[in-house]
């Protein structure tokens, strides 16, 4: 039976140039049991659940959406859309979920990876910034290292839009640069 509160994390922030990354590590992923993802690409509203049954068509593991209440369950992949997180009710991880505003970032990669900073010291967490406009999410992976986090981001030259892994070369403290391929065999190890 899957634990409710896993004992590994992996974040992972993308925007332009993501969905193809992210497939490329979800198909590299072996059978999860003590470790979860959550995966925060910006992307219409729309186009969230097709992407979702995308990557489960390339996957040993589930794949679903994230939803307000929904129990955090050890071994899955979530997507997330809208402002999302989660918080610790009843000794129990569980998301929150609400729309977020039309002209902010959907979902909002600040938040999904701010709301793991309290569990920094019970759950071992990689946080990883992968290709986008913008720097979102750069702050968020900036305070996670800070607490004892693993922090990856990607090289200029792997990334298909520099922005937000050139933000987070330059801000966030210990973060390791590393081209696409060498940060999917660093998720590979992190996993068994």
């Amino acid at each position: 039976m899957k634990s409710s509160v896993p004992r590994k994390v992996v974040l992972i922030g993308a925007s332009t140039g993501g969905p193809g990354i992210i497939q490329k590590i979800i198909t590299a992923l072996p059978q999860l049991n003590d470790v979860s993802f959550i995966i925060a690409q910006h992307m219409a509203r729309g186009f969230i659940q097709s992407f979702a049954k995308r990557l489960q068509g390339h996957s040993l593991n589930t794949i679903g959406l994230v939803h307000n209440g929904q129990f955090f369950e050890s071994g899955n992949i979530y997507l997330c859309c809208g402002h999302a997180g989660v918080l610790l009710k009843d000794n129990i991880l569980e998301f929150t979920q609400e729309n977020s505003p039309e002209d902010a970032f959907n979902p909002d990669i600040n938040l999904v990876f701010n709301s793991f900073i309290p569990f920094t010291q019970e759950i071992k967490i990689l946080s990883i910034i992968l290709t986008g406009i913008g720097d979102d999410g750069v702050s968020a992976c900036k305070d996670l290292s800070i607490k004892g986090a693993r922090c990856l981001t990607q090289k200029a030259s792997s990334a298909v839009v520099d922005g937000m892994p050139s933000h987070a070369r330059e801000s966030v403290p210990n973060i390791e640069i590393l081209d696409t391929d060498t940060i999917i065999k660093t998720i590979q190890e992190f996993c068994s």
